[in-house]
């Protein structure tokens, strides 16, 4: 997998994989908890640039649930035989969870708290683990293979383009 938007691309191997999740924590806390001396980083963090487009704060909650969502389908598919798997509405979410509202050291805390649990589980797979698969339905209730390995690059790519969407979220509000 590529994402020619962000740059993301699929590590070469389950272990890189894994290891992947490691340094979300560091890569998000920083943003969400450092500001210059005159900044206001609360309403920095919660200053959506365009109509539609997320707030820092958002991204990086929407980071953590989707993380952890996958890390959630994971399990299942570790733990049950050819498990259908449900889908999640994330802008619902978004706005059910009040995002905006969180504490942004709270939110960093999580993000790596789904991270630290990712990265464990994962780095104790065997390659038969890696290949479990589970049933996911695709646009037009088409039903997919879903591997455990599937899944992780997709919580990977998560947190990788949307770091990348937070910086340009923080410009854009530290212009405004």
């Amino acid at each position: 997998m590529r994402c020619e938007e962000c740059g993301f691309t699929q590590p070469p191997d389950d272990a890189a994989i894994a290891a992947g999740f490691a340094g979300f924590p560091r890569r998000y806390r920083a943003p969400l908890t450092r500001f210059l001396r005159d900044e206001d980083g609360a309403a920095i963090l919660r200053r959506r640039p365009a109509p539609g487009v997320w707030s820092a704060l958002e991204y990086a909650a929407h980071t953590r649930d989707a993380i952890g969502f996958y890390r959630d389908r994971i399990n299942l598919v570790l733990d049950t035989d050819r498990p259908q798997l449900a889908t999640e509405d994330f802008a619902a979410v978004t706005e059910a969870r009040r995002y905006h509202d969180e504490d942004p050291a709270n939110t960093a805390d999580g993000i790596e708290m789904v991270c630290v649990a990712l990265n464990d589980r994962l780095s104790r797979l065997d390659a038969e683990q890696w290949d479990r698969v589970g049933i996911g339905s695709a646009d037009g209730g088409e039903d997919r293979d879903r591997t455990v390995r599937v899944l992780a690059v997709r919580a990977l790519h998560e947190g990788h383009h949307h770091l990348l969407d937070i910086g340009r979220v923080l410009r854009a509000a530290r212009e405004a």
